[in-house]
């Protein structure tokens, strides 16, 4: 885990994990262990879901539950703060650049974190677009 992951991941548990939480009913529900996605380290019992409220085609809501490693919490806040707002056709078009920006960093554990991320937010964009 790099310098910046650290640095980071220790400012959150200071200031708290803003986007840490559940939405009732959310309008995209993502689970990484349904989705066979390992964003959360080797441990079988980690788990990350993510909860999106989306209100005309955008993002108005997101938060996260996760057991797992301390990068992977660094990921999902910064994955919640880039998409938080934009529509969901912005929202798909995130990629790891924008992830290694967010963080100052191109920690080669992170941006693993922010494919996975990345891959499990546009299944559940492709599903919502899929019903619509």
């Amino acid at each position: 885990m790099g310098q910046t992951v650290i640095k980071y991941y220790r400012n959150l548990l200071r200031n708290g994990f803003k986007y840490n939480g559940s939405i009732d009913n959310p309008t995209i529900f993502l689970d990484s262990v349904g989705e066979k996605i390992r964003v959360c380290g080797g441990n079988l019992s980690n788990y990350m879901h993510i909860f999106i409220r989306v209100n005309a085609d955008r993002i108005d809501d997101i938060k996260y539950l996760c057991m797992c490693d301390p990068v992977a919490n660094v990921a999902a806040e910064i994955l919640c703060s880039l998409v938080l707002n934009k529509t969901i056709y912005e929202a798909a078009m995130i990629t790891t650049g924008d992830f290694s920006m967010a963080l100052g960093s191109n920690d080669d554990d992170f941006l693993k974190k922010a494919e996975g991320m990345i891959d499990l937010l546009n299944r559940g964009i492709s599903r919502y677009l899929d019903k619509k």
